[in-house]
């Protein structure tokens, strides 16, 4: 089964580690698309903490290093939280 709104925010993610003028922040945001790759095709999905934790670095980084792709983030924050709102739990 594949989680669409995770597997469309892994490719945001991609896009935004490509045009990012950030090395770092490059490294960064592909290592998170590789998460959301993994947890879109996974057996079990993800919790909602696990999906945070990912939120926080992806907010840390639009607000820093990565501040020049921004709107890409954000928009692959949105599809998370997409996914987010059909969850049980929190």
């Amino acid at each position: 089964m594949t989680r669409d709104e995770l597997a469309s925010a892994s490719e945001l993610l991609e896009s935004a580690a490509g045009d990012t003028d950030s090395d770092d922040a490059s490294d960064r945001l592909a290592e998170l698309a590789g998460q959301l790759d993994t947890l879109a095709t996974a057996d079990r999905g993800p919790d909602h903490g696990r999906l945070a934790r990912i939120q926080s670095a992806l907010n840390d980084l639009s607000s820093g290093d990565a501040e020049d792709v921004a709107d890409t983030i954000g928009d692959a924050d949105d599809r998370i939280n997409e996914y987010r709102s059909d969850l049980e739990g929190v």
